[in-house]
């Protein structure tokens, strides 16, 4: 029998080698068809390139190539969980270059609308953000109060995702009868739901262990990177469009600006970046309730601005507060039907480019809660 030799290993003389793992882009945790390459020490995360492209539309060259009524519907389509949203930069914009001034009634319902749209928007991603740290059930409470949002936006204009509902000059059609009705009924179950899901998730002591300290975006790179919404809020940089640029009637209501405190971890970790769009769902509801008391009565023609051509001359750079942040259309007119030029400033394609600064150094686990506190959708990304 051969003697056994015993075998000396210089364990100061070992490299580890470190792996890279591709994540999507048809894996739940990108949140869309979204692929990041990251490369890992063990479990460690030392490097993430995002790769995007893959549900790449064209959308900037398919608006040069219709009329400028005939763009809104592609709009929708990019961040879709915020189509009503995405028609008011692009809609005022237009108006803007074409003189066109619409009334308080229109004003008020367009208000009412971006506002019920960003508590669907950040239902879904609180909800989404808190299952991908483990906790189903919150999920299951904001998915039905939605549902809620898009029976109202349905009545309206027929459609449960992509309304092109907002028109150059007013809107699609009226309000139906039982509208306030309806829109004060869902903002009291919200709360209600809000309430819950505080005391479920948000304050549960596991969730806050596994959001806080990960993620963090200090507030001079997160203006370095040119984030915005809650991404930028989070960070404790207190910039909203709707209170410091007003657009529509935003400056005739009361309401915060919320902003990430570090109450439980360090200042915009991704706690705060959720905890932050928590508390813009309450906000928005004050908001709704205060524009539902100065809505007009009045049976007046919501279509009575609208143009019969629309044929703008100029440049401008229209944007909006959406519910992921800055998006803003540069609308080139030549004098034409159709657009010369359009360009989209998408708030998820810039947020997304900050998460290989945030997630360096966290664990693999970790970099599904960072991408989620992102909170992107593809369709806005690649365009």
């Amino acid at each position: 029998m051969a003697e056994r030799k015993d075998i000396e290993i210089d364990f100061g003389r070992i490299e580890a080698q470190r792996t890279r793992l591709n994540l999507g882009p048809q894996h739940p945790s990108t949140h869309g068809v979204l692929r990041l390459e990251v490369e890992l020490d063990g479990e460690i995360v030392t490097e993430v390139v995002p790769h995007i492209g893959y549900l790449h539309r064209c959308f900037e060259k398919y608006a040069e190539n219709k009329t400028y009524p005939q763009v809104i519907p592609y709009i929708d389509r990019l961040d879709y969980i915020t189509s009503m949203s995405n028609e008011i930069p692009y809609v005022l914009g237009i108006e803007k270059m074409m003189g066109i001034k619409v009334s308080e009634k229109v004003e008020a319902i367009r208000t009412i609308l971006a506002e019920l749209n960003r508590i669907a928007s950040h239902q879904i991603a609180v909800a989404t953000f808190g299952m991908d740290a483990g906790a189903f059930t919150p999920f299951l409470f904001f998915f039905r109060d939605r549902e809620s949002i898009l029976d109202i936006f349905e009545k309206l204009s027929g459609a449960r995702l992509l309304y092109n509902y907002i028109r150059i000059g007013g809107l699609m059609n009226d309000l139906y009868p039982s509208f306030k009705n309806d829109v004060l009924d869902v903002i009291n179950v919200i709360r209600k739901t809000n309430a819950e899901v505080m005391d479920l998730l948000i304050d549960n002591k596991i969730f806050i262990e596994r959001t806080i300290n990960i993620g963090v975006l200090p507030a001079d790179v997160a203006i370095s990177f040119g984030c915005s919404g809650p991404v930028l809020r989070g960070s404790g940089v207190p910039f909203d469009l709707r209170r410091d640029e007003p657009y529509l009637n935003y400056d005739k209501f009361d309401f915060e600006v919320c902003v990430g405190k570090g109450e439980m971890g360090t200042l915009g970790d991704s706690y705060d970046r959720n905890i932050v769009r928590y508390h813009e769902m309450e906000e928005s509801c004050r908001i709704i309730e205060q524009a539902l008391k100065i809505l007009p009565d009045a049976s007046e023609d919501v279509r009575s601005a609208m143009p019969k051509k629309v044929a703008p001359k100029g440049e401008i750079y229209a944007k909006a507060e959406n519910p992921k942040g800055e998006l803003g259309f540069y609308i080139v007119g030549d004098g034409k039907n159709k657009p010369a030029r359009i360009k989209s400033r998408s708030a998820c394609f810039v947020n997304l480019s900050a998460l290989p600064a945030i997630s360096q150094g966290s664990m693999i686990a970790d970099l599904i809660l960072i991408l989620g506190s992102v909170d992107i959708v593809l369709g806005e990304v690649d365009r």
